[in-house]
């Protein structure tokens, strides 16, 4: 076991190479996530495991797996960061928020095209100075990416009990259907005549709650494309070369050469504002926080 120095503490450095650690295949490849050698990386991990007291690192696993303490320690190490970030944004934000950088996640096209850009606009009215940006990834990435710290705010799916959380909007599945197709002539189409044509299932957000709603109801669908990218199922569509379901919030108002209907049985789903804690989130997060739940607040109020 390292013996613990008297003389010196883990570095930021050497947290950073942790923490890249854990999201590694190999020490190697940590390293060089951060630009550092091979030699370089190990020197940092063994000076680090020197100061600790304790190996972090299980050698005799395969790829890159932590001890018992290694575990341990893994939560209190991003917390330092986050600690660093909020330090970061509270010196940038300042106490009116004349500047600053919002960072948000969004788990897909309902999020990003529908649910948070009137949410943004009005922020960027109150503070003009802020910078924001979303990114977005698959709702288990962007949860991740919570967790881990690199982002404070983020649009998925609810429920999500290991974050605060506040409902944004409700979101449904609706068929996707060729413009001239025999079932857009209805009000509401029976999913079970989704199981007829071949089908074009999304790999999207949107993918698991589909799958879910057919199998809840013990149908099942041709599929016959697998697609990510929504224009690219809305043009198979339009082509009359199959049907889709896909979430209303995802989809324009309105597509050349296709019509949208609600499904019966249906399903839908929570999309909500999360963060790993409001209480410790940074100036610019919890103003962001607090405008959104107002807004929610008053818009409930008035219907």
């Amino acid at each position: 076991m390292p013996r613990r120095s008297e003389k010196t503490a883990p570095t930021l450095r050497q947290l950073e190479l942790f923490l890249a650690l854990v999201s590694s295949s190999g020490i190697a490849g940590a390293g060089a996530k951060l630009g550092m050698s091979a030699s370089a990386t190990s020197h940092a991990l063994r000076a680090l495991e020197s100061a600790l007291g304790t190996e972090l690192i299980d050698r005799h696993s395969p790829g890159v797996a932590l001890t018992y303490t290694g575990e341990h320690v893994l939560p209190h190490v991003r917390d330092v960061f986050a600690s660093l970030q909020l330090v970061r944004a509270t010196a940038l934000a300042g106490a009116e928020l004349k500047t600053g950088l919002l960072r948000i996640g969004s788990f897909g096209a309902s999020a990003t095209i529908r649910v948070l850009p009137p949410l943004l606009e009005r922020f960027r009215a109150r503070y003009p100075g802020v910078d924001i940006t979303v990114t977005e990834k698959p709702d288990e990435q962007t949860s991740r990416d919570l967790i881990e710290r690199r982002l404070e705010l983020a649009a998925v799916t609810l429920p999500k009990p290991d974050f605060d959380s506040q409902t944004l909007a409700i979101d449904e599945l609706v068929a996707v259907l060729p413009f001239n197709h025999p079932l857009a002539k209805l009000d509401t189409v029976p999913l079970k005549e989704l199981t007829i044509d071949p089908f074009v299932m999304t790999r999207a957000g949107s993918q698991a709650l589909v799958t879910k709603l057919f199998a809840r109801n013990g149908l099942r669908p041709r599929v016959e494309y697998e697609l990510l990218q929504l224009m690219s199922i809305l043009e198979l569509v339009a082509s009359g070369k199959g049907v889709s379901i896909l979430a209303k919030l995802a989809l324009p108002d309105q597509y050349n050469g296709t019509v949208f209907r609600p499904i019966t049985p249906g399903s839908t789903r929570r999309i909500g504002l999360v963060c790993l804690n409001e209480s410790r989130l940074s100036p610019v997060a919890r103003a962001f926080w607090q405008d959104t739940r107002r807004h929610r607040t008053s818009q409930k109020l008035g219907a």
